[in-house]
């Protein structure tokens, strides 16, 4: 899938989701037993219960932890914030935690593969960028057990529902980066808290595929944006292609080897 990215071709499953669909493919996990479940709330339960052995026995394999709750809170701290880049001192803060123990719970949640930091991409081309990673709890459903939030609630929050489809996407992404005909690292960038582009997939060439996740079933050239200024001052030979994954269905050409792309193109 990676390799069609780079090389700007995008194709379609027959079945293709609206926005409600996304929701639900998100919420219904990658995890096996909770894909199997079709009750909202029985495999709300499920997590629920994931969360509870995870942080009370799967951590224990590894590591000593004298307070599997606080761990849990921690690791709700990070759901609230998923697809987003909070400083440690926020997440500390929230979590009531001190930094070490911080630190300590993220290499343990990165081992387990529940957890995942997106570094921040660098150049000396772009100047008065941010070095915050990007968070992300690797499954979508497991960020929504963790705060509490069903489809209802998710839909009814503009912020939450960017996050969760943002999330969803990296969800989709990961298991491919490895796949193509070069290995891809995952990046973000952030420029003086004003432009940002969600994600940045770069082949061990230098050259880039640059994206944005929009939670809306139209967009336009304006979303496009800071694609557009990222393509501009990199140039094209630097960025192949740039996206804008959406939750419509068709591909629509926004500018020069600038797109919108249903998210579904992932797997189609």
């Amino acid at each position: 899938m990676t390799d069609d990215l780079f090389d700007g071709t995008f194709p379609l499953p027959f079945e293709r989701p609206d926005m409600m669909g996304y929701i639900d493919r998100a919420l219904a996990s990658g995890f096996p037993q909770g894909v199997k479940i079709n009750s909202e709330r029985t495999r709300s339960a499920w997590l629920n219960s994931y969360i509870d052995h995870l942080v009370g026995r799967d951590v224990a394999l590894i590591a000593e932890i004298r307070d599997p709750m606080r761990l849990r809170r921690y690791l709700s701290t990070i759901a609230a914030n998923t697809a987003g880049t909070p400083s440690v001192s926020t997440l500390v803060e929230t979590a009531g935690l001190n930094r070490e123990t911080a630190q300590r719970y993220d290499v343990l949640l990165e081992r387990l593969f529940v957890t995942e930091q997106v570094p921040a991409w660098s150049s000396n081309r772009l100047s008065r960028l941010s070095a915050h990673p990007k968070r992300y709890v690797c499954d979508p459903a497991l960020s929504a057990a963790l705060i509490g939030a069903d489809r209802r609630a998710i839909l009814r929050d503009v912020d939450l529902l960017g996050r969760m489809i943002d999330t969803f996407v990296v969800s989709q992404l990961r298991p491919e980066l490895t796949l193509g005909r070069l290995p891809v690292t995952m990046f973000h960038l952030r420029q003086d808290g004003q432009k940002e582009v969600d994600i940045l997939l770069e082949e061990r060439n230098g050259t880039l595929v640059a994206i944005e996740v929009k939670a809306a079933n139209d967009v336009n050239r304006s979303d496009a944006r800071h694609l557009l200024w990222l393509r501009d001052k990199l140039g094209p030979a630097t960025v192949r292609a740039s996206i804008v994954f959406y939750t419509g269905s068709h591909v629509i050409r926004l500018d020069e080897r600038v797109w919108a792309v249903p998210i579904c193109s992932l797997w189609g």
